[in-house]
């Protein structure tokens, strides 16, 4: 056999040098890849090249206590919490040396450098007993720092109703945010929304509501009346207050007008304006100012029930009206003296007769009133109203005919006369008149001129006297 050269020997041994080296490698590459994770690779977003199954769950714990959950809130503001808060810790499930096992070790040598990502459960515990500690702790549960939510409502601003709308504060449910802050910590979350899963407590009632807003559309439309009862020197209103205050709720929900109490509101406008029948100031011709006694049948009677009708009618169509009562009885001024300027004026004592028209004296004269002496007195003290108007008028009972006849009490009025030529003086005292006023012929056609049916016949005895001897005669005209 033929010799190898000494070159060829050399070569050889650098071979096998090289072949056993290449093993070697090979074998504690082997070795070495079966305790430690290839080069490149990840898991759980660690990159674990070269890392025992201990250095990588090392890492994992590490990672867990970097854990944060950012909790945004209402009003922008965030708050953190914290692994260290919740004592998360992580629980070795086996995890990262099944991960390890798969790994062919024997394949190393073409695996390194390539990357491979790997996800594993990375389990762990956490103290569920803190969440509620740290809800505690947070800002958006400081009392001094949480608003309660509020329904909407009706308010009255003075001029009209409107609805305040709802706080939708930022008080949270403790329960549910306890649960969402219990999920998102172990689901793995690293942020949290509360408004977006709805946690805050709610108002029951909202702005929007129908029938909140259908209540002060009604409100509103049954306090816009305002209505002016004139009297002319004085007024009365119903405006929006006092419709207010009569207002109810019935079982329907829908608002009504208390009826009684707008009939208790005419019933006092009558009480302070009513004039028929009552005392009344008068100023006389003579110059004192006297107080006529009530018992006459001049003035003013508000007809209650229909002006109640009336007022309920004009504030259910929100009228804005000036207007005056529904009367029964009527004078010929509203004033609060409502005999006006216009009247006729009789003293019994003066035995003188005034008419006024617009307050100009028309007519001063002498007359001649019922006969004191037989008890045919004319009645006096008070005001009365002229019932009637008659020319021509025919007193069958005494078949007397007068031109001019003017009742205001009864059967006791102002007429002419044509048998009587005289008036004046004491006359009335032994030769009156059955109670009639008889007036000279020229006077009591101006005053039937002047005068119409309705207008105030103010008689009194003396200016201090006012109510003279009541008749003992029934008054009969003539």
């Amino acid at each position: 056999m033929k010799k190898l050269s000494k070159n060829a020997k050399i070569m050889m041994i650098v071979i096998a040098a090289f072949v056993v080296a290449i093993i070697s490698i090979y074998l504690i590459g082997s070795k070495h890849f079966s305790t430690h994770f290839f080069p490149g690779t990840v898991i759980n977003g660690i990159d674990c090249g070269e890392k025992t199954v201990e250095e990588v769950k090392a890492d994992l714990q590490d990672k867990i206590s970097e854990y944060t959950l950012t909790v945004t809130e209402r009003d922008g503001k965030t708050e953190e919490i914290t692994a260290e808060q919740l004592d998360m810790k992580y629980v070795d499930d086996g995890g990262v040396e099944k991960l390890l096992e798969e790994q062919d070790a024997a394949a190393w040598i073409v695996s390194v450098g390539n990357s491979k990502a790997y996800e594993t459960s990375a389990n762990f515990t956490y103290d569920k007993a803190t969440i509620d500690t740290i809800m505690d702790q947070m800002e958006c549960f400081q009392e001094a720092n949480v608003t309660a939510p509020a329904d909407a409502y009706i308010n009255d601003n003075g001029t009209s109703y409107e609805i305040v709308p709802e706080v939708q504060g930022n008080t949270l449910n403790r329960e549910k945010t306890r649960e969402a802050l219990m999920d998102a910590v172990e689901s793995g979350k690293t942020g949290v929304n509360f408004e977006e899963l709805d946690l805050y407590e709610k108002p029951a009632i909202l702005s929007t509501d129908e029938a909140m807003n259908t209540e002060v559309a009604q409100l509103n439309q049954m306090t816009a009346a305002h209505i002016v009862y004139d009297f002319k020197d004085r007024q009365m209103t119903v405006d929006r207050d006092t419709i207010r205050s009569w207002l109810y709720k019935g079982e329907d929900g829908n608002y009504a007008l208390d009826q009684e109490q707008v009939a208790a509101w005419v019933k006092h406008m009558a009480y302070e304006t009513d004039t028929f029948g009552l005392e009344h100031e008068f100023k006389t011709s003579l110059g004192p100012t006297i107080t006529l006694a009530a018992g006459g049948d001049y003035g003013w009677v508000i007809d209650k029930e229909a002006t109640t009708a009336a007022l309920i009618q004009a504030v259910q169509e929100g009228q804005n009206i000036t207007t005056e009562p529904v009367y029964l009885y009527r004078g010929m001024d509203r004033a609060t003296n409502d005999i006006g300027n216009t009247y006729v004026e009789i003293c019994i004592t003066k035995q003188t007769m005034w008419c006024y028209k617009d307050g100009q004296l028309v007519v001063e004269t002498p007359v001649v009133t019922g006969n004191d002496s037989t008890g045919f007195q004319t009645p006096s003290g008070s005001v009365w109203a002229i019932d009637a108007k008659k020319a021509d008028a025919q007193f069958k009972l005494f078949n007397v005919k007068v031109a001019f006849w003017l009742p205001f009490n009864g059967d006791c009025g102002i007429h002419d006369l044509a048998s009587r030529t005289e008036f004046g003086g004491d006359i009335y005292l032994t030769n009156g008149s059955h109670g009639c006023v008889n007036t000279p012929y020229d006077a009591a056609e101006k005053i039937f001129n002047t005068v119409e049916i309705g207008y105030p016949v103010i008689v009194y005895y003396s200016t201090d006297q006012v109510v003279g001897p009541e008749p003992t005669q029934e008054v009969t005209v003539g």
